[in-house]
């Protein structure tokens, strides 16, 4: 998994956060660490350059979620220091968080996989750079 971050202007600042490679059981937790770097560093809005990721598994999902925790100010840090704290997905609840962190350009069979398990309607998918950044 090679992750990479970009400046770019929309209506505000973006980050951008290209990935490349699986997100899967063994790189998930990388995806997680270097989106948490960047909101301690200031980023506030992200959008997550999937153009180049072939697959997701379960626990890729789950970081991409945990990514919209984490650029709502939520700690899924565990105060133990034992392992990060995850919860179910409620897109009512989740509604003001979501519009900090967007997705764009999923492969197809990443795309068919957000829309099985519901994430399609949970994220805001863009195919076009520009018009992604101008929905921040």
């Amino acid at each position: 998994m090679q992750i990479s971050f970009s400046k770019q202007q929309g209506n505000v600042p973006v980050t951008v956060m290209q990935l490349m490679g699986d997100i899967d059981a063994s790189t998930y937790t990388d995806v997680i660490n270097k989106a948490q770097e960047a909101y301690d560093e200031g980023a506030r809005d992200l959008l997550i350059d999937l153009g180049k990721v072939p697959y997701v598994s379960s626990a890729g999902l789950m970081s991409l979620h945990t990514i919209v925790r984490i650029f709502s100010g939520q700690s899924v840090q565990p105060k133990d220091g034992g392992r990060p704290s995850f919860r179910a997905i409620n897109r009512e609840q989740d509604e003001p968080m979501r519009a900090h962190v967007k997705l764009l350009n999923p492969q197809p069979a990443v795309e068919q996989v957000l829309d099985m398990v519901g994430l399609k309607l949970f994220f805001d998918i863009h195919t076009d750079l520009e018009t992604a950044l101008k929905s921040f």
